[in-house]
């Protein structure tokens, strides 16, 4: 039976270059994938999945009217998929991972969804807090604080390195915008 797994890290912990092994891993023995990404990274110079050590890979988009389930059955009746891989999971709406825990349950399309677990406030994401509920398999990723201990944090930063203590909960960047820290010293860059 399939299940579905969510992935889930800080910035930085390796997220996207993990889902591309797999990929890869898949296409290898001859198994067809389907990759979806968020539609929000609109960024010049970026592949639909990108990785910062320089993997790439074309995907399906979504959004929030987006119907990952339909798209992903009718693909699956033309040529059966091996596996559903999803990158910025965190983005995901709370019907769109109810559509995954569907696509594993009753059509045996295994789900490995991957992204954020918090924003830059430490706030769950819509699609993290309901992927935490519903997935089969909960995996952590490991990123590294400057200190050395566990990242789990993602702190926003200005153009001069400042945290960001309010705003949008989205906002697109990399490491120009957002340091990955232990819990300590996020509250720490947070208070001052």
């Amino acid at each position: 039976m399939a299940k579905l797994y969510f992935y889930y890290a800080s910035m930085n912990a390796g997220k996207s270059s993990t889902l591309l092994q797999a990929a890869f891993n898949y296409g290898e023995r001859g198994m067809r994938v389907m990759l979806w990404t968020a539609a929000l990274d609109n960024r010049p110079g970026f592949g639909a999945i990108s990785s910062r050590i320089g993997l790439h890979s074309d995907a399906h988009r979504f959004d929030e009217a987006s119907d990952i389930e339909k798209a992903v059955l009718e693909e699956h009746r033309e040529t059966p998929l091996a596996c559903l891989l999803i990158d910025e999971a965190q983005f995901l709406t709370k019907e769109q991972v109810w559509q995954c825990a569907r696509l594993a349950d009753t059509s045996n399309i295994p789900v490995l969804a991957y992204g954020l677990r918090t924003d830059f406030q430490g706030e769950l994401f819509e699609g993290s807090a309901t992927l935490l509920a519903l997935a089969d398999s909960l995996i952590e990723l490991k990123a590294v604080c400057d200190c050395g201990k566990k990242a789990t944090m993602n702190l926003r930063i200005d153009e001069r390195g400042e945290a960001v203590r309010a705003g949008a909960q989205t906002e697109i960047g990399g490491n120009d915008r957002y340091v990955a820290l232990c819990r300590k010293h996020f509250m720490e860059r947070m208070a001052t």
